[in-house]
């Protein structure tokens, strides 16, 4: 697909000749940092979803939505390597270095496609495996192939697909979607902007050399950063929305609104940014606290339901 912004990507892709790559190079085409996020995320939602599933079709169900995600990953490197061959924090990623073909990335990623939907639908429900396979598809149709360069617009729309896994390891569970799966949905999905705007911020060369239309690059950096602060405020309040709606306690509610209050503090610093700051400094902070807020928040949910275990049994 051309680039909105009819930018000529210069840099040749290496030739694809049949490759002989390794074990770990496939793996690298996984996005395995992504997926231990989407795994994470998924195992909380299948957690604290009520009613019950055998450990092992539990493990089962984790693992079709990690080979789901990563299967996403390779088909996203697979249409995406054009412009990975030129991003600077992208250049070393399997295709572009020349260690996997372009054929051989889209193969992969069509067999783990299929494999983790039709396995998850075996072994839970078909609605779970419908969710998963509706996910893989908006990953790397709707976000990679048409949102991320027609539209500044690309991360928040896309940030979707990163938001299923929790609704997905609750559909596992209970076989239906509900309003406490979709407030799971929304943390992530409302965490996105401000987390990946954040990257964008220190990375708009990249993108600008690519014709990519991130907001930073469409929008400029001010009225990006206004965008990132109220999305920050926003997450902060979906995030204390467990306690209020009852199927999180207090010592979740607690943590995540002083996890939300930093999030917001982070991201006021980075509106407060000068920006002739070359170094980027607040936005990068505000980036590896954004890592931090999600994974302590979805931590809170088990140990949350812990805390409840153990009170009931004393």
């Amino acid at each position: 697909m051309a680039s909105s912004q009819n930018i000529e990507l210069t840099a040749e892709l290496p030739d694809t000749h049949l490759s002989e790559a390794l074990a770990g190079d496939y793996f690298e085409l996984l996005k395995p940092r992504v997926m231990s996020l989407v795994v994470f995320t998924a195992a909380v939602g299948l957690i604290i979803a009520p009613g019950n599933i055998h450990p092992v079709i539990g493990i089962i169900a984790i693992l079709c939505i990690a080979i789901g995600a990563g299967a996403s990953g390779a088909l996203n490197m697979w249409y995406d390597a054009d412009i990975d061959v030129i991003m600077t924090r992208t250049q070393k990623r399997p295709i572009p270095s020349g260690r996997i073909t372009g054929q051989e990335a889209l193969g992969f990623g069509v067999v783990l496609s299929v494999f983790a939907t039709i396995i998850l639908g075996l072994a839970t429900n078909w609605l779970a495996a419908g969710i998963l396979a509706f996910t893989i598809f908006f990953y790397a149709v709707v976000y990679t192939m048409w949102l991320k360069r027609s539209t500044p617009q690309n991360i928040v729309i896309g940030g979707a697909a990163g938001a299923f896994p929790p609704m997905i390891g609750w559909a596992a569970v209970t076989g239906t979607v509900t309003l406490e799966s979709v407030v799971l949905f929304s943390i992530i999905f409302l965490w996105t902007p401000p987390h990946f705007w954040a990257l964008a911020l220190f990375k708009q060369t990249d993108y600008e050399a690519v014709g990519v239309p991130m907001m930073p690059n469409v929008v400029g950096a001010h009225k990006t950063k206004i965008q990132m602060l109220a999305y920050a405020i926003l997450t902060a309040i979906c995030g204390v929305l467990p306690t209020l709606m009852g199927f999180a306690g207090l010592a979740y509610g607690t943590v995540a609104l002083a996890l939300g209050l930093g999030f917001v503090f982070y991201s006021w610093k980075t509106y407060r940014m000068d920006e002739a700051d070359s170094k980027m400094t607040a936005a990068k902070k505000l980036f590896g606290f954004s890592i931090i807020y999600l994974f302590a928040i979805f931590s809170m949910f088990i140990i949350d339901r812990g805390i409840e275990l153990a009170i009931g049994v004393l």
